[in-house]
């Protein structure tokens, strides 16, 4: 796996993804038993798919088929499989994934090629502030990955500041791997205890599960918050179970850099057509290359991103990835107007009185979509701040959803749960 695929020509990477693509096809018609069962019923013969845009011949996959046909997507005996994995379930229910020996060195060099694209090397001490338990991916992905590149790894966990703070004066890590908003909860915890945090080891931070950029690529509020505090390199990077894939930025922080030898990438529409042009969003439907456990073909993410083809200042030529932009399962039509819930974070994540807040979705009597938002103020809150914030959100977006104030004690234990490996903003309670 150890190619320079990246660097190569467009035309290149694109045949080189056709071989790679062939040999894909050929191993879910012998193992697969969805896929199988799909061709069949659709009369697709696989060896006529061999260029990218015969792709278009095969039916989406979508996170629905997994849910109802979990068992039918392993390629594999059971007694291969090694480690078994849970998705987040941001857009449903979570499925189970089986990896075999095979996935998890895969898994490995995903992360020793993402981490490298970060400008991590042999020798950097990393300080991982994610879980490597509950069944989750991305802390066995991360500890592979960086036991692969040949540097030091400190397995912390989430949470716990002073454990956090700690660990880093004892042993000194160059780098921490974390959720960008929990930077600011351990800025705090050093600024209310004394820690010289400006002035410690840790130069680079590889955030996970959260924007840190706009679409034009400039740090959005989360990002620019916590350069203001803390100086340090920041490195966005965008991945998912299913995918067991990660696009991670290089130095120069315009977009989530495609490795070719491990996915196959593209945009579609509402109604499953082609999404084509730089900048243009589409859901991202993915194409897993080299998995042998649960290899997945044309899968809907269900995230709305767009693609960058012009080559990188790093050298490298392969596709980038914008972030994220929305899901498409989050799409709310609030009283004529349709939007995604990271057009409500932004109002609310520049609104300087609001502490913290959590976005409840629900269904109204008319069974139209109905909007909650729930925050929690710094003080001293201003007796109008209610009236404040519906008119920002009717100047930001048109329309004002209903607005209630808690204790931000409260909205926090909902925002930072023992499942949830990332703030949990949104709650989506309607009936999918």
């Amino acid at each position: 796996m150890g190619t320079l695929i990246d660097y190569s020509p467009q035309e290149e990477i694109t045949r080189f993804q056709e071989k790679k693509l062939q040999e894909a096809l050929q191993y879910l018609s012998l193992r697969s038993p969805f896929y199988r069962r799909m061709f069949r019923q659709h009369a697709i013969d696989v060896a006529k798919i061999r260029r990218m845009e015969d792709l278009r011949q095969i039916p989406l996959t979508d996170k629905g088929d997994l849910q109802r046909y979990n068992s039918d997507f392993l390629c594999v005996p059971p007694e291969k499989v090694i480690d078994y994995i849970t998705t987040s379930g941001t857009l449903g229910d979570p499925v189970t994934f089986a990896m075999t020996d095979k996935d998890l060195d895969r898994l490995a060099y995903n992360e020793k090629v993402s981490f490298s694209c970060t400008g991590t090397q042999p020798g950097d001490v990393v300080q991982l502030m994610t879980t490597i338990d509950k069944r989750f991916m991305a802390g066995l992905a991360y500890f592979l990955g960086l036991r692969a590149l040949g540097a030091g790894v400190i397995r912390v966990g989430n949470g716990i500041p002073e454990l956090q703070w700690d660990t880093i004066r004892r042993i000194k890590p160059n780098t921490i791997v974390c959720v960008p908003s929990f930077i600011l909860h351990i800025i705090k915890y050093a600024e209310e205890n004394g820690i010289d945090y400006r002035n410690s080891s840790v130069k680079k931070v590889v955030c996970i599960g959260e924007n840190l950029r706009e679409q034009d690529f400039s740090l959005n509020l989360l990002g620019r918050r916590i350069k203001e505090k803390w100086d340090v390199a920041l490195f966005s990077t965008y991945a998912s179970t299913e995918m067991a894939t990660t696009f991670a930025e290089c130095e120069h922080g315009c977009g989530g850099h495609h490795h070719p030898e491990l996915i196959i990438c593209e945009l579609v529409n509402e109604n499953g057509a082609p999404v084509e042009g730089d900048g243009n969003v589409g859901e991202l439907v993915v194409t897993t290359l080299g998995v042998e456990g649960m290899p997945l073909l044309r899968f809907k993410t269900g995230d709305l991103v767009s693609m960058h083809t012009s080559p990188c200042r790093c050298g490298r030529t392969s596709m980038r990835l914008s972030p994220v932009l929305g899901r498409t399962n989050h799409l709310i039509k609030l009283k004529g107007t349709t939007l995604y819930p990271p057009a409500l974070f932004d109002v609310l994540d520049n609104t300087p009185y609001v502490e913290c807040y959590v976005v409840e979705v629900g269904s109204n009597d008319s069974g139209n979509d109905s909007v909650l938002v729930r925050v929690g103020m710094r003080p001293p809150a201003a007796d109008n701040a209610v009236k404040d914030l519906k008119d920002r959100f009717r100047a930001k977006i048109r329309v004002a959803p209903e607005v209630e104030v808690c204790p931000p004690e409260v909205i926090r234990k909902i925002n930072f749960t023992d499942m949830s490996r990332k703030p949990v903003k949104l709650i989506d309670r309607r009936k999918k």
